[in-house]
Parts: structure tokens; sequence; C-alpha cells
């Protein structure tokens, strides 16, 4: 997703903060659609507004905190989220942890930390969905080639950054055997290595 693609919604109850937020973002080249200041107009807002990215202060005005909606935000919705906090205690960390944010940024935050913030959350999100986009159909189909079930299960394991062991656990099979059928999958893919099969799967052929 390119910059001028990426509609950044901001949910922060502090007006300063939250239009410093949107100079900045502005100033970046991304679109705002716009501030939320508390947290029970938030769900309306992402609804509406249609964002790709979401600014998401833990600490917010209303009966649903930042916590709440991102686990909302997790349950409902395809949508990379990032926390705004001026917390960073233990307790508020671990529930934060809990909803699998795309970053963790504290207050008070300089440019830079928003742009790279930003860059590392839409990265992580688009890996997300490539992963998620490689069903057995279209990978045969990409790049004409058959798969067993064994062999789809050990290729989506790697594409997922499974280790060896999480693989072989996964699919109930020794390590030994997980190595056997990488090799193959590197034939059928003409590749020499794990990141070369990689980035095959993830980049046009």
């Amino acid at each position: 997703m390119t910059i001028d693609h990426t509609r950044i919604l901001i949910i922060e109850d502090e007006a300063l903060i939250a239009e410093e937020i949107r100079s900045t973002l502005q100033l970046f080249g991304y679109h705002v659609v716009g501030i939320v200041m508390n947290g029970d107009r938030a769900l309306d807002a992402i609804n509406n507004l249609r964002p790709s990215l979401v600014f998401l202060d833990i600490n917010i005005k209303g009966s649903l905190t930042g916590i709440d909606i991102a686990h909302i935000i997790r349950k409902r919705y395809s949508l990379p989220f990032l926390f705004l906090t001026a917390l960073s205690d233990a307790e508020t960390l671990e529930k934060a942890r809990e909803t699998m944010p795309y970053g963790y940024i504290v207050k008070p935050f300089n440019d830079n930390t928003l742009k790279a913030n930003i860059e590392m959350a839409l990265f992580k999100y688009g890996r997300e969905q490539q992963r998620a986009s490689l069903s057995k159909e279209y990978i045969e189909k990409r790049y004409r080639t058959s798969l067993s079930e064994r062999e789809y299960g050990i290729l989506t394991a790697f594409a997922k950054g499974s280790s060896y062991k999480k693989t072989a656990d996964t699919l109930c099979i020794s390590v030994n055997t997980v190595k056997t059928y990488q090799k193959k999958l590197y034939q059928q893919f003409n590749v020499h290595n794990k990141a070369a099969l990689l980035q095959k799967l993830f980049n046009n052929p």
C-alpha cells in the first residue's frame, strides 16, 4: 500500500495531540480520514470512514477504552492499529499485548517515531494478508505445480515463520521429515534455500 492510499483514523481525546499527529501525518503524505475523541464513537468511525490504519489512544474518554476497541478491531475487522499512550507500566503493556497491536507508541513521541511505526505496521499487515491468501489452489495455479497436503502444510508453516521444530510439532512429524519435504519443495519451486522460497511466494514469479 502506497502512502497516498493509506487512510488513517486517529482515536485520541487530547485535541492538541490529535491535531499534531494529523499535521505530521499529512506532512508525510498520509491521508487522515478523521479524528475521534470518544471511544464510544470509534466503531462508527471505523465503519463509516473505512481507514486502512488506526491510531488508538489507550486511555480515551467514553465507556470503551482503547484496549476494548482494539479487541473489537481484532474480532470484527481486518485492520492494523497502533497504540498511543502515556502509559508504559507492566500491567498496561500486558493488556495491550493481548490485543496483538502493530505498534506501541509512548507519549511524548517525535515525527520519526510516528513514521517508523506506520511503515512497520503496514509492512507487517501486508505480510499477514499475503500469508492468508496462500491457498493450496492459488499456489498450484500460480506456479503450475501440484502439492500434497503434507507439502502444502510445510510450505504454509514456513510462510508463517515457523521453525523446523514448530512445523514438525504442528504436523505431527519429525524434524527430519520436514527437511526431506523441504528439499522437494526447493526442487518444485526451483530455489536453493528457504529465503528464496519465501521470496518467490511473496513476490511475482
